[in-house]
């Protein structure tokens, strides 16, 4: 399913969960395109071409989900949701990755709130995300959608608790859509109203 994006530049944009084997060169060549700063930040450190290329290839077949972001039929950024079965402690983690041509555009929103979605469909309670200390939009992205980040040998490690974590603060990215806003300020509405009814025990019996 494909979600189109509009904003102040043309909406020519769309987001979709990539086939694993099939579609494989596009995550790999998007990887590849990544400039040495954004690169580092991806995977806290400078890889070579050789590195990537075996990441991509190592995606496809240990069943990380990959919801990606094109324009003109090419994957300009990716969130990337691992298995639990991949982590020594069992727990999902996700990455971001967006080329610098599509920065500033909101890409990030939307793809942490495509990869939220799909991990609390797949029964996920918690989220480990894991970024460059130096990488302060990711740092910033993350922190809105509810990870406590802690700082390690030149990273930021946090968690987002999918079972506590409600809605994310309302962001509208310039390419959102109106159909998407609709959606998302519905929920908002239905979880202000219990969160009001809770309060003042409206409904409660006597």
């Amino acid at each position: 399913m494909r979600d189109g994006i509009a904003g102040s530049k043309p909406a020519r944009g769309s987001v979709r969960t990539l086939s694993r084997q099939e579609e494989l060169p596009l995550l790999r060549d998007h990887l590849l395109r990544l400039d040495r700063t954004s690169r580092y930040d991806r995977f806290h450190g400078f890889m070579d071409d050789g590195f990537i290329e075996r990441y991509a290839r190592k995606c496809a077949e240990d069943g990380t989900v990959i919801i990606a972001y094109f324009e003109d039929g090419v994957v300009r950024g990716a969130a990337e949701l691992h298995p639990p079965e991949q982590s020594p402690d069992s727990q999902p983690e996700i990455a971001f990755s967006v080329e610098a041509s599509v920065r500033r555009r909101g890409v990030g929103s939307i793809l942490f709130r495509k990869v939220i979605t799909e991990a609390r469909a797949r029964g996920y309670r918690n989220l480990r995300i894991t970024t460059g200390a130096q990488n302060e939009a990711m740092r910033a992205l993350a922190n809105r959608f509810g990870a406590h980040l802690t700082f390690r040998h030149g990273e930021s490690t946090g968690t987002i608790d999918l079972a506590q974590h409600g809605q994310p603060e309302i962001i509208w990215p310039a390419f959102a859509g109106a159909i998407e806003a609709t959606r998302a300020m519905a929920g908002f509405n239905r979880a202000y109203w219990q969160m009001l009814m809770r309060m003042y025990g409206w409904g409660r019996a006597a």
